[in-house]
Order: C-alpha cells, then structure tokens, then sequence
C-alpha cells in the first residue's frame, strides 16, 4: 500500500521526488501507529489522526511547519485510500494545519562566510571538495538538495552560470562568482577524478565512495567545519546570506524571487524584514560613535 501510494505521488500527484519521499516517511509513522493503537486506515476518524499528530508533537517535538506538511500528507494518503475504494471518506481533510510562525531566518555577514569556509582544508582531497561545494552554494543560493542534484554538464564556467533543478522539478539558471569558479576548477581537476576512481557518474560532487554526495553528507560535513569554527550556523544560513547580500546590494525583489526558485513572492518577502533588521542593529550600534563625531565637530 505504501508503495503504491509513492508511485502515485511521483506518476499522478506530480510531487518532487524529496517531497514523495517526505510524505512516504510521515505515512509510514501513521501506519505504524495505527497498528500500536490497534486501529485500520479503514476505520480510522478524525480523533484517531489527531492523537497520531499530538504523538508526533510529544515524541519527535515536531514544530508548526512539520505538523502541516504531515496533515498534507495524511490528506494526500486518504485521497489514496478513497480512490482505492477503501474507504468513502477523507478524515484528514476537516484537519486545520497550524499557522506558521515566522522567525526571520538567520543571516551572516560576508566576512563571517568567509571565516567559516576558511576552515575546510584544501589539502586534503575531501576538505577542497567541500570547500567549492560551499562556495558554490554560498555564491548561488542553493538549496542543498540542488546542490546534491548537481551534474557536471551543469556548470557553465564561461558564462559563470550553473544549471538548477528546484522545486517541482524546475529549472533555473544562476550566477555563481570568481571565487566559487576557482575552487569548483581546483576540484573538477585535482579531487573529482581521484574520487571517481575507475567508476562512472555524472554527479559534480562526489562521495569518498565515487557516488553523489547526499544531503545528509552535506549536512555533516559543513557541521564539522562549523563546529571548527565556534559557531553553530546551518547550511541554509548561506543561502539565507546570499539573499540578503542581493536585496542589500539593490536587488529588486522579483528578481531575487527568480534567484531563489521562489514559487511565492511572499516567501522572498520575509528577506525584507531581514535586512531593516539587520539595518536597525547597525544604527544601533554605530550611533553612539556617531554622536560622538558629531560632538567633536562641534566642538
């Protein structure tokens, strides 16, 4: 059954192959939880599927954001159980997700990015891999999971572009810069053969094993550098970074938007919020000393 609803997902409902997979993941806890509650998909009422989200909360401490895409899972899986003639019914669809709250995302300053990145090693062939895997999402806005999708074909050094393939499975062309080109050259030549050995893949960025660097590789690998460098910033915080430069810099908000692989403007509008925050803590910083400089003109 589960299974069947994943093909279903990817063939019918048109999902992202991560967003299957999460929907997977979440329907498979469901299951088993109906078997410890002694309870059937065929039978199951709205109560039931709310003790099941209240378990998530207490045991997994799952918040707002995970709590919805859980009820657009289950409301996904009983559509499922419907067309299967299993049961006539959605209990999930009287769900109410929760609201969102949201916190503005954490941001780093240039010179911070670079102290973080000066931390991987470029003498050891896995530390300069990681290096322009960095650059690359830093100076991009990548999100991970476009990062592990990455082929070869899809850097364009002369141009100073890279291929994307986002959300829904949609493609976008970005930027990338100087220095994200430099270190990408330095492992396309010295690292990435090493790595492949005698294999073949068309991933950019490879595992020490000579397949595509996953997520959680990622993931685990940048926790490392950060843990090196004192600081407990995640790996979306780049991409958080690189937005903020942009709108900083002058950047008109579609055009970050477009970036970004934002489906909704109002996604990108919260990197707004971002930057008059990050302006007010600099005037209230700064304006002691300006006082000061005032003063002393004055005098």
């Amino acid at each position: 059954m589960l299974e069947r609803f994943y093909s279903r997902l990817i063939a019918m409902e048109r999902r992202s192959p991560m967003t299957a997979q999460t929907y997977r993941f979440e329907i498979r806890r469901f299951l088993e939880f109906l078997d410890a509650e002694g309870l059937s998909v065929e039978t199951v009422d709205s109560l039931g599927i709310s003790r099941y989200l209240e378990d998530r909360r207490e045991k997994d401490h799952i918040d707002s954001r995970s709590a919805a895409k859980a009820i657009s899972a289950l409301r996904s899986f009983f559509r499922y159980i419907g067309d299967e003639k299993l049961r006539d019914d959605n209990p999930a669809a009287i769900l109410e997700p929760p609201k969102r709250s949201r916190h503005l995302p954490e941001v780093l300053s240039q010179k911070r990015v670079e102290g973080i990145l000066a931390n991987t090693d470029p003498e050891n062939p896995l530390g300069l891999r990681d290096r322009a895997l960095f650059e690359l999402i830093y100076s991009s806005g990548l999100r991970v999971s476009e990062a592990v999708a990455l082929n070869v074909r899809d850097c364009y050094f002369s141009e100073g572009i890279v291929r994307l393939r986002g959300k829904g499975n949609k493609e976008r062309m970005v930027p990338f810069g100087g220095e994200a080109a430099l270190w990408l050259k330095r492992y396309l030549e010295e690292v990435r053969p090493v790595l492949l050995k005698s294999g073949r893949s068309n991933a950019l960025f490879l595992g020490r094993t000579g397949r595509r660097l996953s997520r959680k590789g990622i993931w685990r690998n940048y926790a490392v550098v950060t843990a090196v460098a004192g600081t407990g910033s995640k790996l979306h915080t780049l991409r958080h970074s690189y937005a903020t430069e942009l709108l900083a810099g002058g950047a008109d908000l579609r055009s970050v938007q477009e970036l970004l692989g934002h489906a909704d403007l109002a996604t990108t509008q919260i990197y707004t919020h971002v930057d008059v925050s990050l302006l007010k803590e600099s005037l209230k910083r700064y304006r002691p000393k300006l006082r000061e400089l005032k003063t002393a003109s004055k005098a």
